[in-house]
């Protein structure tokens, strides 16, 4: 793509869209108000069974940089390579369909992209947790400070801080070259949780990266049918995947003796083994208790899960102290504590988005 073609846009913003009408309007007019308006907007709405595709609709009549699809349901992945099929622009940024951008995050990414000729901006970003009736929210922020990895290097090195504030997760706080994306073949992959896998595959060998302290982005916890609400019967076993991932990561990096590293991959791992814990105790989960203790048991005793709560260390005394049950082998307790973190969790969104954050 000619720098200097303005056929072309500067950014395509790809958002996939299910069932998500009370929401997506809300995401689509923070992109209008963005203070950078050389972008595309491509909005597949995936086989929604409500009224989704008319909201887009409405969006897309008087703004024509607003591109929509309207597809059979193949799921966020499928939707979001469709839409970087079509993605004309020289940076790509993902949204999801429930959450919102402030106004100018679009210009400074781009802004500090140009100015440094990077692969990829990370900027920080809030997760607002809604609880009640009336908007009441929690919103804590995830960032780090802002600077340049002049080399691959000095990006691997300090990674392990921006996985430490989960900067390093999500593709929704990031902007992407799309020239590298096509160079080197990346789509997203056809699971759940997809963009975990996309991240990591474009950080493997990303040569020029810049932080961006402030945060822009608001990630919305809210609806009880989001995917980070529902019992998984394989939850476990997507963990137990992701971890490799991670190890695989930083052996080709070269980094995997380094301890700081090393220590933030191993504290990640388990505490999401306590949400698997608490994903087996999900009151929608209805295995009897025994086959509980049993899953439970096996996820705790494992080499990795021994291996890992030596080596995490844990910030907060409630994080040593739910640590407890898996460093002791004790199923039944796990059990116990997995019960009540399920019940906070569907019963006070306040109190265990406080614990989340906080722990």
């Amino acid at each position: 793509m000619p720098l200097g073609d303005k056929c072309y846009p500067m950014v395509s913003v790809v958002i996939p869209a299910y069932n998500v009408e009370g929401y997506v309007r809300r995401a689509i007019e923070s992109l209008q108000r963005q203070t950078l308006t050389d972008f595309e907007l491509l909005v597949v709405d995936d086989g929604s069974t409500d009224r989704t595709g008319d909201v887009i609709r409405q969006c897309t009549r008087h703004d024509l940089r607003i591109v929509d699809f309207h597809t059979d349901n193949g799921g966020a992945p499928a939707a979001r390579n469709l839409a970087l099929a079509h993605a004309r622009g020289k940076y790509v940024y993902f949204m999801d369909a429930d959450d919102w951008a402030e106004e100018t995050m679009l210009e400074d990414m781009v802004a500090l992209a140009e100015r440094e000729s990077l692969e990829l901006v990370v900027a920080g970003f809030y997760i607002d947790t809604y609880y009640g009736a009336e908007g009441q929210h929690t919103s804590e922020v995830k960032s780090r400070p802002s600077a340049v990895f002049e080399t691959q290097q000095e990006f691997r090195a300090a990674a392990w801080q921006l996985f430490d504030q989960n900067l390093l997760y999500p593709p929704w706080n990031k902007l992407f070259l799309r020239e590298r994306i096509e160079r080197i073949g990346l789509r997203f992959r056809d699971t759940f949780w997809d963009d975990f896998p996309f991240v990591l595959d474009y950080i493997r060998d990303v040569e020029r990266v810049g932080v961006i302290e402030r945060p822009y982005y608001h990630f919305i916890r809210q609806r009880s049918e989001s995917e980070t609400s529902r019992w998984r019967p394989d939850m476990y076993e997507k963990r137990e995947e992701e971890h490799g991932w991670m190890l695989d990561l930083y052996h080709h990096w070269g980094l995997d003796g380094d301890p700081a590293s090393m220590e933030v991959v191993q504290r990640r791992y388990i505490e999401r083994l306590v949400g698997c814990i608490e994903n087996v105790c999900n009151p929608e989960c209805t295995y009897p208790t025994d086959e509980k203790l049993r899953l439970i048991e096996q996820m705790i005793t494992s080499e990795r899960a021994q291996l890992a709560v030596r080596l995490a260390r844990p910030r907060t005394l409630m994080m040593r102290t739910m640590l407890n049950p898996i460093k002791t082998k004790n199923a039944r307790l796990a059990y116990h504590e997995g019960r009540f973190i399920s019940f906070v969790k569907d019963h006070d969104a306040r109190m265990f988005a406080t614990l989340k954050a906080n722990r």
